[in-house]
C-alpha cells in the first residue's frame, strides 16, 4: 500500500476509499476514466492556511489560484471556504461569474490580457487586476475611462529569484516572460504611472517565484525581496503597498520520494519574514496574501482508470495500459511530472512486479507512470492514481477526438456529480460542414 494512503483509506472489502465512499462504487456509477475530488481535503488545507495568518495575527487572503482546478462546483466550495480566488483568463473569470462567487474576492492575473477581458472584469467589478506590463497598463486605463470607472490593482514582479523547480515552472527569474523587470527600472517606472492614474488604486505588489517548490529559502528570500521594494518605493514615491502578495507555489508530495514541508510551514516563514523585515524598514505591517493553487487541489484529486491491454517482452518492463492518460494527465509528458498508483480493489496486496503504466493516446510518451510496482493485475482491474488534483482536468485535451472524463466530489461518504463526462456528440458539436465550390 502506498504511504500516502492511511488505514482509514481501506474499507472492510479491501478497497480503497476516497472520501468515504468506496472507489469501486464511483467507477461502477460514474464509469472511468474519472477525476475524483475528496472536498474534506479542500477545506482542511484552506482552513490551516488561515489558522496560521491568524495565529501570526496579520490581515491576509487566501486565494485559490484557478489554472490548478476550476469549475462552478470548485469556486462554490473556495466560497464557503470564505477564501478569494485569481484568475488568468476571461474563461475563468466567466466561470467564477457562473459560481456567483463575490467578485470583491477575485484577482485577475495573465501577462496578456485582452481588452474584452478587462472589460468584463471591469463591468463585474473584480476586486483586484494584478498588471502584468505596460501594454495592459494603457488598456485599462482605456476601459476605466470608457466605462468611467476605477479599480484596484497590483504589480506583478519579477524579482531576480529563480526557485528550484522545473524550467517550465519557474517563473521568478529576470528571464521571464512574466511582470515588471525590477533591476532594469522597469518596475519604478510603472509604479509611477499608475500612481499618476486617479482610476487605478495601487493595494500591492506581487511576485511568483514558481511551483512545486520544496525549499523555505527562496520564498523567503522574495519575501524580504519585496519589503526591500517597499522600503525603496516609500523613500522615492512615498507609496507603501496594503498589501504583498507571495503567490503560491508550495510544493506536494506525489511520491515516496517527495519529502515537502507541509504547505502551511512555507506560509509561516513567510509571514514571519516579512513581519520582521518590515519593522527593520519601519514600515507598516501589510497584509499577506498567498495563492495557493496545486497545495489545495493537487492531494485532494484521484484519477481512477479501468485495466485494459498489457505487453510483454522478456527482459524488459512490461506495459500496462489504462483507459485514459496524457489527454487527461499532460503532466508526465509535458514536463516529466511523477505520480504513485495504488489498485483501487486491493490496495494492500503484496506488490509481484514493476510496470509501465501507459495510456490510450497515439504516443510513444504517453505513460502516466513510468515505473510502478502493483500486485498481479488482469483486465478490467480498477487503478487509482493519486494525488491529481491539480493541473490534470483543467489541461485535459481531446486528443484522437476522446471525450474529457467526468468530475466527481466526495465528501462524508456521498458523492455528486460535477461535470459531466463528454460524449462523442460534444467532440463534433462546434465542427462546420465544408462544401467545396467548383
Amino acid at each position: 500500500m502506498s504511504e500516502q494512503l492511511t488505514d482509514q483509506q481501506i474499507n472492510e472489502a479491501g478497497h480503497l476509499t476516497i472520501g468515504g465512499v468506496d472507489a469501486t462504487e464511483l467507477a461502477a456509477k460514474y464509469q472511468t476514466p474519472l477525476a475524483v475530488y475528496d472536498v474534506s481535503k479542500i477545506r482542511d488545507q484552506i482552513r490551516r492556511f488561515k489558522s496560521v495568518f491568524e495565529d501570526n495575527d496579520v490581515n491576509y487572503a487566501v486565494s485559490y489560484a484557478s489554472k490548478a482546478f476550476a469549475t462552478i462546483a470548485m469556486y462554490q466550495v473556495i466560497d464557503q471556504e470564505e477564501a478569494h480566488i485569481d484568475v488568468v483568463s476571461g474563461g475563468e473569470l466567466y466561470t467564477a461569474i457562473q459560481a456567483n462567487f463575490p467578485m470583491a474576492r477575485v484577482s485577475f492575473h495573465g501577462n496578456n490580457k485582452s481588452l474584452a477581458e478587462l472589460e468584463m472584469a471591469v463591468e463585474h467589478h473584480v476586486g483586484v487586476i494584478v498588471l502584468d506590463n505596460f501594454h495592459e497598463i494603457d488598456l485599462l486605463d482605456q476601459v476605466l475611462r470608457e466605462h468611467d470607472a476605477s479599480i484596484s490593482v497590483m504589480m506583478r514582479i519579477t524579482p531576480g529569484i529563480s526557485a528550484h523547480t522545473h524550467e517550465y515552472i519557474s517563473t521568478g527569474q529576470e528571464d521571464s516572460k512574466f511582470g515588471f523587470d525590477l533591476n532594469s527600472g522597469q518596475a519604478a517606472k510603472a509604479l509611477q504611472i499608475v500612481l499618476a492614474n486617479d482610476r487605478m488604486n495601487m493595494l500591492g505588489i506581487h511576485a511568483h517565484i514558481g511551483s512545486q517548490i520544496f525549499e523555505l529559502n527562496g520564498f523567503q528570500m522574495a519575501a524580504e525581496k519585496l519589503v526591500e521594494i517597499a522600503a525603496d518605493w516609500h523613500e522615492q514615491f512615498n507609496y507603501q503597498p496594503e498589501v504583498i502578495n507571495v503567490g503560491g507555489g508550495f510544493g506536494i508530495q506525489y511520491t515516496q520520494d517527495d519529502h515537502p514541508l507541509a504547505p502551511e510551514a512555507f506560509v509561516d516563514a513567510i509571514v514571519k519574514t516579512i513581519k520582521q523585515s518590515a519593522g527593520e524598514h519601519h514600515l507598516n505591517m501589510p497584509a499577506v496574501w498567498i495563492e495557493p493553487g496545486r497545495s489545495i487541489a493537487g492531494p485532494a484529486g484521484y484519477s481512477l482508470y479501468t485495466i485494459g491491454s498489457r505487453k510483454d517482452v522478456p527482459g524488459l518492463t512490461s506495459y500496462l495500459t489504462v483507459d485514459g492518460g496524457m489527454g487527461d494527465n499532460i503532466r508526465p509528458a509535458l514536463y516529466q511530472a511523477e505520480y504513485e498508483a495504488v489498485l483501487a480493489n486491493n490496495p494492500t496486496a503484496k506488490t509481484t512486479e514493476t510496470v509501465h503504466i501507459a495510456g490510450k493516446y497515439c504516443e510513444s510518451g504517453d505513460i502516466l507512470i513510468n515505473e510502478q510496482a502493483l500486485p498481479e493485475t488482469k483486465p478490467g482491474d480498477l487503478l487509482a492514481i493519486l494525488d491529481t488534483g491539480a493541473y490534470g482536468y483543467s489541461m485535459a485535451s481531446n486528443y484522437n477526438r476522446n471525450p474529457r472524463p467526468a468530475v466527481v466530489f466526495v465528501e462524508n461518504g456521498e458523492s455528486a456529480l460535477v461535470v459531466e463526462r463528454e460524449t462523442y456528440a460534444d467532440l463534433t458539436r462546434l465542427d462546420r460542414s465544408y462544401t467545396k465550390n467548383n
